[in-house]
């Protein structure tokens, strides 16, 4: 069974808030409005403290009400057409390096997310930063030394455990050294 997209633990969320709480998300945001709060910990915090949410649902709530009361995550597509707004050069770099992914792992999922790609089988092991010249390919290497090869992980949006990353520019850098840092990433996590 794959594991949930962002988009589905909203959509999921969105669909029981009323039930759970007495509110739907038009209540919830309007609530939050009228306590004044701006930045996403205040809400947090207050929507823990004083309306019982734990702390996943009080951030997806929290990113709602900052994300002007739409989904966050919504819809993968998006998310994915939303990274290649400055670096549309960048798509077919992209595409050849999901496909050697799942040539290597074919039973990986490539899951967009706000600011970057995950690549897992049920966890993460690769994860993509796109930029308008590069892709940064990060890996969960743990302590390995950082050489002319792998440098510290400069990723935005993945967890801190991703700690090395690759920079490549081409579809001929995708070789055989990549394929085993995948694998040496995909055997730590899993």
């Amino acid at each position: 069974m794959a594991p949930k997209t962002s988009g589905e633990i909203e959509q999921e969320f969105i669909k029981s808030l009323k039930q759970s709480t007495g509110k739907d998300l038009e209540k919830w945001m309007a609530e939050i409005r009228a306590a004044g709060w701006k930045k996403r910990s205040e809400i947090v915090v207050w929507l823990k403290q004083e309306n019982k949410f734990g702390h996943m649902n009080a951030s997806l709530l929290a990113g709602f009400y900052l994300n002007g009361g739409k989904l966050v995550y919504g819809n993968t597509d998006d998310l994915l057409e939303n990274q290649f707004a400055k670096a549309e050069v960048m798509r077919s770099l992209y595409d050849a390096l999901t496909s050697f992914a799942r040539k290597h792992f074919p039973n990986a999922i490539v899951l967009p997310k706000k600011t970057y790609v995950s690549i897992l089988e049920n966890r993460e092991f690769v994860a993509i930063n796109i930029k308008a010249k590069e892709l940064r390919i990060g890996f969960d290497l743990g302590d390995r030394a950082f050489d002319e090869t792998v440098t510290k992980s400069k990723l935005s949006g993945p967890m801190p455990r991703i700690s090395h990353m690759l920079t490549i520019t081409n579809a001929g850098q995708l070789n055989d050294q990549v394929a085993e840092l995948m694998r040496q990433s995909h055997e730590r996590c899993h």
